[in-house]
């Protein structure tokens, strides 16, 4: 089997780039756009996010049994090409404001974002099989995961700095039309990348592989799987803690602090600074455990928590230069769980028989999503029981609750992720995979 070179896995890996304009999007703004570009009740859009999100990981998951089945006949090259446009479709559709009043109009954006998610897992989820099987080798597969990072973090400055200023240049408004109008730029950018990945793609050689198993069999191999568990496990708290944070951010900068277009900013800093951090991490993972790394960060991440906590942070300045510190520890969690993720396969097929590729990811991806939709039921129902109403000043019950959602949140269960991750297996030693890698059967 031919050897990979460098620009053939950074290559592959600018796939991030265009997957990231519509996860950042959705991440970043989509809660913020529902509650106060569309001025639906902040329950009401927590509520369509989160049974969007549960929807997203339910598809990821099917995806990912379907990849298993077909692991051999797949293209996987010419279905990311396939399905770049109807994704890029399915995101403008998701930002286009309602057809219809009422109930009839929030079904419509439902509707609309169910999908996108499915058609962001149909495309999504082959690409980040491919992952595990684009080299042999664990630290070719940690540098791709890093290099991922990097054009992910590209993509969520550009979204962040671009959605509003793009969009309100285009329509000459704030409003909806001004979010959907930087979808569309945003589409048309991500489509053509993914176009261009899946047709330059290559397959290799396939690896001599078992008949994949049946779904039974899947489930009863992650289940003993205690890598893929804990590192899971560890995942959901820590997202759940990110994604707490991550979207009080907006809110935090226009009702606190008074300034949304500070706020814009700090997103885009705390992602422009992250692409350092990533290096950073890269560099670390080299030298020390995979799970070393997870503990050390989480306990910085905890500490500057607590910090903050006892501070009185009043502008926006001060909120930035807290958001970057937070960024460059969080980094090292996103990066130290999709470099350990591929390696759990390793350790499932030693523990158990069974190679299972596309459910490894199709499940990490549902409960990711599911520990998303988490996090937006908490800020959701925190806010709504504290009386938030869009585009108004908010009462000082209101400031008070975003300012203990930011903070106890993310500290209990940053805690409950360092708990997890003391039980899991691999990630103890440094610059190489804690089992024998195998032959992978694409590339």
């Amino acid at each position: 089997m031919a050897h990979l070179t460098k620009p053939r896995l950074l290559l592959f890996a600018f796939g991030d780039f265009a997957f990231n304009l519509y996860w950042q999007s959705v991440m970043l703004f989509l809660l913020f756009y529902y509650s106060d570009a569309l001025s639906l009740p902040i329950g009401v859009a927590a509520a369509v996010y989160t049974v969007a999100s549960v929807w997203d990981g339910l598809a990821n998951f099917v995806a990912g049994i379907i990849v298993d089945r077909r692991q051999s006949s797949l293209k996987f090259g010419a279905l990311i090409a396939a399905g770049a446009v109807p994704l890029g479709l399915t995101f403008v559709l998701a930002y286009a404001p309602p057809a219809a009043p009422g109930m009839l109009g929030i079904i419509g954006v439902l509707v609309a974002h169910l999908l996108f998610r499915t058609a962001y897992a149909a495309v999504n989820v082959p690409y980040l099989a491919m992952s595990a099987r684009i080299s042999p080798d664990a630290r070719d597969r940690a540098f791709v995961a890093g290099v991922r990072m990097l054009f992910g973090t590209a993509a969520a400055v550009a979204v962040a700095l671009g959605t509003v200023p793009i969009g309100s240049w285009l329509t000459g408004s704030s409003g909806p039309h001004a979010y959907f109008a930087a979808a569309l730029i945003s589409a048309i950018l991500g489509s053509g990348i993914l176009v261009l990945v899946g047709m330059t793609y290559r397959e290799q050689v396939a690896a001599e592989r078992p008949p994949p198993p049946n779904l039974t069999e899947t489930l009863t191999s992650l289940a003993r799987n205690r890598a893929f568990i804990a590192l899971n496990a560890a995942m959901i708290a820590m997202i759940v803690a990110v994604t707490v944070l991550g979207k009080s951010v907006l809110y935090y900068f226009k009702y606190v602090l008074d300034d949304f277009e500070a706020g814009q900013v700090a997103l885009a800093s705390i992602n422009a600074v992250g692409a350092i951090a990533i290096a950073l991490w890269m560099v670390a993972g080299r030298y020390f455990g995979l799970r070393t790394l997870w503990l050390a960060a989480t306990a910085a991440a905890m500490l500057g928590l607590a910090v903050f906590a006892v501070s009185d942070v009043r502008t926006p300045i001060a909120m930035q230069a807290f958001l970057v510190g937070m960024q460059v520890v969080i980094v090292g969690l996103h990066f130290t769980f999709w470099a350990m993720l591929p390696n759990t396969i390793e350790f499932g097929e030693q523990a158990t028989g069974l190679h299972v590729e596309g459910a490894v990811f199709g499940v990490a991806a549902l409960l990711q999503r599911i520990a998303i939709g988490i996090a937006t039921v908490i800020l959701g129902w925190s806010y709504a029981s504290s009386g938030y109403v869009a585009n108004t000043a908010q009462s000082a019950n209101m400031l008070t609750s975003m300012r203990v959602t930011v903070t106890v949140v993310p500290l209990l269960f940053l805690g409950l992720s360092a708990v997890a991750m003391l039980f899991n297996p691999i990630g103890r030693q440094p610059g190489r995979a804690a089992v024998t890698p195998v032959e992978p059967s694409a590339a």
